[in-house]
């Protein structure tokens, strides 16, 4: 990867705007560290990881193998980012020592809140049931654990993912250190033009994840690299939909994380950095019809979660 290719986050740390999206739950760890490894290979630096995905004990035992036997790189030289799950709101320093025993770290350079509610302890799978939820978030208690994670120095920087424009305020009222990170979904056809433009002013960086939709997972969706729009861009610039849509989120100043273990697909998403959108490229790209993909209506509930509806989870910006 170019060496300029990063941003400087609020934390004083750069982060490498391509990641490497490891969400694999119940995928074979052996195709993880041959993915971690082609990764490497190609360039990418920055591997995004989290306590749900089931993937963090392969992404480590992958990166310490190169430290270790290839010798080509050293734990500095690799941004690792990983996220407390809900079950683990109530106590996330001894949650992050776990991630760190999981995948033989020293540290992590950064550590999300993935999502905006609190489970029970013993709720550890991505779909909670009914009876799981805590009905009452307490995300100030959460963020101060964050914090501790930060003084102990078991992370470079924390912050969030999922969170909206009002969950961000709400946290900044009380934050000691404000999230260094906001990941959430974006994409072509889901813009987050309010959300950037909040977290534009008060110096929270945007990361993208599904940044093609989520295409081969199984709540994603083909939709943004069969618009006929995004094709037509492409073709007009003789590159494919996906370095398009990639090269969008790159323009809006967002770091995009993009999960593929397919050789070619992940050569191809470099091709984005060489790829030149014009201004009627991006106005065409702003006509798009929005949706979002990633919606979490299993986080939704009329008993037991806070979020009663949807429109509860995402504050109205959905």
């Amino acid at each position: 990867m170019r060496s300029n290719q990063v941003i400087n986050l609020n934390c004083g740390v750069k982060l490498p705007i391509f990641g490497f999206g490891t969400f694999a739950y119940q995928i074979d760890p052996n195709a993880i560290e041959s993915a971690v490894h082609m990764a490497i290979k190609m360039g990418y630096r920055h591997f995004d990881t989290a306590t749900i995905y089931g993937s963090e004990g392969a992404v480590g035992k992958a990166l310490n193998d190169e430290f270790l036997n290839y010798r080509t790189l050293g734990r500095e030289d690799i941004f690792l980012t990983s996220k407390v799950w809900g079950s683990d709101h109530h106590d996330p320093v001894s949650a992050l020592k776990t991630t760190l025993r999981n995948m033989g770290m020293e540290y992590l350079d950064m550590y999300l809140v993935h999502w905006p509610f609190k489970l029970k302890p013993w709720a550890c799978y991505p779909v909670p049931k009914e009876s799981d939820f805590e009905e009452t978030l307490d995300l100030e208690s959460t963020w101060k654990g964050m914090e501790k994670c930060l003084e102990l120095g078991l992370c470079r920087c924390i912050g969030v993912s999922n969170f909206s424009t009002k969950k961000l305020d709400s946290l900044l009222q009380f934050a000691t250190i404000p999230p260094a990170v906001n990941q959430v979904e974006m994409h072509p056809m889901w813009r987050q033009k309010k959300l950037r433009e909040y977290c534009e002013e008060r110096k929270i960086h945007v990361s993208a994840y599904s940044p093609l939709g989520g295409p081969g997972n199984a709540w994603g969706s083909t939709a943004v690299i069969e618009n006929p729009i995004i094709k037509s861009i492409a073709l007009k610039h003789n590159a494919t939909p996906p370095q398009v849509a990639l090269q969008w989120g790159l323009l809006k100043g967002s770091s995009v994380i993009v999960k593929s273990f397919n050789e070619d697909r992940l050569r191809e998403n470099f091709g984005a950095l060489d790829l030149k959108l014009d201004d009627q490229d991006c106005l065409e790209i702003e006509k798009l019809e929005e949706k979002k993909i990633m919606r979490g209506e299993y986080f939704v509930n009329d008993t037991t979660s806070p979020y009663k509806t949807i429109q509860d989870l995402w504050d109205g910006e959905i």
